[in-house]
């Protein structure tokens, strides 16, 4: 699949990470719950070198809750500390702020027996676009400071973000790297609104998807978009899908654009379904 893009900022903003990251105790790195891997920038991995990080699955509430237990304990098994989070509507945010304190405790406990006085919780929040960050941020400061948008490319720049208590929060933005990976990783990153929608061949990555969706959750399929029969190439589940959705132009012409745009729309918003693109068995195969 060809997606044309250029990072831009991103390479600028990968270069700055090294001298913010001597300025905090703690990366919280977010990743998308429906693909962990996938959404996982190796080059930030790179930059946080043996920095202490807390591996954020969110978007949780979209995600196979099955799966995502077995991301969990797939991680710890790895000994990623690794927890699962729906930031928009505040579902494990107490459970993060708890397991922070708890991974820099030792540095504060020396700090304390030194003398030092008390200063809030340094975090740094990264990863790759449109993994909740700045949603984020703003379940963890318990207001709005930080931009947001279901869309990719919102947050621009790296910002402390102070929330008067005992966290600051070191917001950045969304961060891709220069090679994606096999073509199913980048599928798995367009499906999931990773890379901005212009950039993509939108029919193409719905025709993809629909034949991936119709292997993995072929009973959300069928009954979302009235699909009897499931295999069959993706553009031919493309057309079914969109003469059953009544998407026509002119003259009769399946409007497959419309469709595609759409579809994408309802599998980022959860209307199919609860869904999870990979699995950790995939990984150890």
């Amino acid at each position: 699949m060809d997606i044309n893009w250029f990072p831009g900022h991103m390479a600028k903003t990968l270069r700055q990470l090294k001298d913010f990251l001597k300025q905090v105790d703690l990366v919280i790195e977010t990743c998308d719950a429906r693909i962990p891997e996938s959404s996982r920038n190796p080059e930030l991995q790179k930059q946080i070198g043996k920095m202490p990080v807390l591996l954020v699955l969110n978007k949780a509430d979209l995600a196979d809750k099955t799966v995502t237990r077995q991301w969990i304990e797939w991680y710890r098994e790895q000994g990623i500390k690794a927890m699962s989070c729906d930031s928009l509507r505040r579902s494990g945010l107490n459970e993060i702020k708890r397991e922070c304190q708890n991974m820099t405790k030792d540095k504060y406990e020396k700090a304390r027996a030194r003398g030092r006085l008390f200063r809030p919780l340094r975090i740094m929040v990264a990863g790759i676009p449109n993994t909740g960050k700045s949603t984020l941020i703003n379940g963890l400061s318990g207001k709005k400071v930080a931009k947001t948008a279901d869309k990719p490319g919102v947050t621009r720049s790296i910002s402390w973000i102070r929330t008067g208590g005992h966290l600051e929060l070191l917001d950045s933005p969304g961060l891709l790297w220069p090679k994606l990976g096999s073509d199913e990783d980048k599928l798995k990153l367009a499906a999931t609104g990773a890379i901005k929608d212009e950039l993509l061949p939108v029919e193409e990555v719905c025709a993809l998807l629909l034949v991936k969706l119709a292997k993995q959750y072929p009973d959300l399929i069928r009954n979302r978009y009235r699909l009897e029969e499931l295999d069959r190439t993706g553009e031919e589940l493309l057309d079914d899908a969109c003469r059953k959705r009544g998407y026509l132009l002119s003259g009769g012409k399946l409007d497959t654009l419309r469709f595609a745009t759409q579809f994408l729309d309802e599998l980022r918003g959860g209307k199919i379904g609860r869904i999870s693109l990979e699995q950790p068995a995939e990984i150890m195969s």
